[in-house]
């Protein structure tokens, strides 16, 4: 049995599927009402030994973090799970052509953004997405290159790819490259 940890768990449609699919998932988040199995922050995970998981899913969660707690998080990640898979929001606003077809698996698309690079967030200020996100993918110093830049100290990155069904979100999977 493989073991997850998800970090956000939200609603728990994703946990309930994992768990049907015989997986060992342990849930985490800082609010309870959404009854993680363990309370705490993403940022301090002193409770998990090292490399207890195989993988970490944390799916829209760091854009909540302020810049200071964004190196310990990814820090502690690395530390507590062999594999991580992180879903970021893309700011600005997103146009999409695309020509799908059911044959050979044909999907062709082109995705445009509009971002203001002029603006750089602070990183300590929550003013994206109704006062929620100190910053999202795309904004001057968190372009995807920036993040990878970031998630190289304590990853390897595996894959990073947008999601071409959810536009609003780039998603990164990474390899820990701390032992434990």
């Amino acid at each position: 049995v493989r073991k997850i940890l998800i970090i956000g768990p939200g609603q728990g449609l994703d946990t309930e599927i994992l768990k049907c699919k015989g997986f060992d998932v342990t849930t985490l988040d800082i609010d309870d009402a959404f009854s993680p199995d363990v309370l705490g922050s993403i940022h301090k995970l002193d409770m998990f030994e090292d490399k207890q998981f195989d993988l970490i899913v944390a799916s829209h969660v760091l854009e909540h973090l302020a810049i200071t707690y964004l190196d310990q998080s990814l820090k502690e990640m690395a530390r507590v799970s062999k594999y991580s898979v992180v879903y970021l929001p893309v700011h600005g606003r997103h146009f999409q052509g695309r020509v799908k077809m059911d044959v050979k698996g044909i999907d062709l698309s082109y995705i445009f953004d509009l971002f203001n690079y002029f603006h750089k967030p602070d990183g300590v200020t929550p003013r994206y997405c109704q006062g929620q996100h100190f910053w999202e993918v795309g904004m001057r110093g968190f372009r995807v290159k920036d993040l990878k830049n970031r998630f190289s100290k304590y990853f390897e990155m595996e894959d990073d790819y947008r999601n071409k069904d959810w536009l609003p979100s780039y998603n990164f999977v990474m390899r820990s490259k701390v032992n434990g």
